[in-house]
């Protein structure tokens, strides 16, 4: 028993021996690692140095790089700011024509309104001119066949008058032949006289109608002429109207007496020829004819460079209200209201192409006024004497 123990103890010491001896050597390599495990922690925390500063040097690398991108970014901010106020420009600039072309719109519009209430005008105008013809065509109709009564109740009676004469003058002798003769040539020209009354009152009361309707038709004109902005044109037509206004209010405040007027009963010693008929006049009807044709050149040529003022390409002389209505000068005695408005044509035509055209082809100017050549005035006129 002793000895088992004994060998047993031996076996533990041996076993102490050996782990003792293998602790030692275990011990020695694990301090002879320690040694170089420090270094290479210092080496790595070198390392990690070089490391933060090669990261450092590419950050401000980086960060030099991002300066010109970061100026080019405001260069393209700045470019897309002045893009966009140029936009807001165009935006406002669009607007404005907009409106401006809306305003355009509303002015063509209110022009449009004015030239048909201008239309609407002409047209009441017209329609109020023609029942005032209607009328004055019927009032003149019925004095006409009032004044046609009259002439034939006094051509009866002095038919009747003349046959109890001739009765009368049957019974009486010889001796009051030449008596006799001499009644019944004062009857005739007492005759012949009431005939020229007669045909006198006639022309007046064809005179004051024509100038009634021209003044109807004045109307008319007057809303076309300033529809077409023709100012000059305008202007020229009132001035004629107040003149030809003023010459009948002058002859209206005389008292005219036919008896009292050696020029009314005179022979006619002229002759004249229009539209292949001839036609006679006295001394004052030759002086008349001329005075139309002198003072129609002289507003025909006033009208022509009113037209020319204008600058208006469609002139004519016959859409002048002064042609059409052709009574300036004519006071309703002597000849006939269309005689004398055919010869104020005549020279009107001839004025009105002088003035339009600036030259003096049929007339000249003097002292203020126009007047037709003598050559042409014989040529228009073709008076002779007889």
């Amino acid at each position: 028993m002793s000895g088992m123990k004994i060998g047993t103890l031996n076996r533990i010491l041996v076993a102490l021996v050996i782990s003792a001896t293998a602790a030692v050597g275990m011990s020695l390599p694990t301090n002879a690692r320690q040694q170089p495990q420090d270094q290479q922690d210092k080496e790595k925390q070198g390392k990690q140095k070089q490391d933060k500063q090669k990261q450092g040097q590419p950050d401000k690398q980086a960060a030099q790089q991002q300066r010109p991108e970061r100026q080019q970014q405001q260069r393209a901010q700045r470019q897309q700011q002045a893009a966009q106020q140029q936009q807001a420009a165009q935006q406002q600039r669009s607007q404005r024509q907009q409106q401006q072309a809306a305003q355009e719109q509303q002015r063509a519009a209110q022009r449009q309104q004015q030239q048909q209430q201008a239309v609407q005008q002409q047209q009441r105008a017209q329609r109020t001119q023609q029942q005032q013809q209607a009328g004055q065509q019927q009032q003149a109709a019925q004095e006409q066949r009032r004044a046609q009564r009259q002439q034939q109740q006094q051509q009866a009676a002095q038919q009747q008058q003349q046959a109890v004469q001739q009765q009368q003058q049957g019974r009486r002798t010889t001796a009051n032949g030449e008596r006799i003769g001499q009644e019944q040539r004062d009857q005739r020209l007492s005759q012949q006289r009431r005939q020229l009354d007669t045909q006198q009152q006639q022309r007046l009361v064809q005179y004051r109608q024509q100038v009634q309707r021209q003044d109807n038709l004045w109307i008319q004109r007057s809303a076309l002429l300033q529809q077409q902005r023709r100012t000059a044109q305008y202007r020229f037509q009132q001035q004629y109207l107040e003149r030809r206004r003023q010459q009948t209010l002058d002859w209206n405040s005389r008292s005219y007496d036919y008896n009292n007027d050696p020029n009314f009963y005179s022979t006619a010693n002229y002759r004249y020829s229009r539209g292949g008929r001839f036609y006679q006049t006295n001394q004052y009807g030759a002086d008349l004819l001329r005075q139309a044709v002198n003072y129609g050149y002289e507003e025909g040529f006033q009208a022509g460079q009113a037209d020319r003022e204008d600058r208006y390409r469609g002139g004519s002389y016959q859409n002048s209200y002064a042609y059409q209505d052709g009574n300036y000068g004519y006071n309703g005695y002597y000849v006939d209201q269309a005689e004398y408005s055919y010869y104020f044509r005549e020279g009107f035509r001839r004025g009105y192409e002088d003035g339009y055209s600036s030259r003096s082809q049929y007339g000249s100017y003097s002292n203020g006024n126009y007047s037709i050549l003598s050559a042409i005035l014989s040529q228009v006129l073709n008076l002779s004497r007889f």
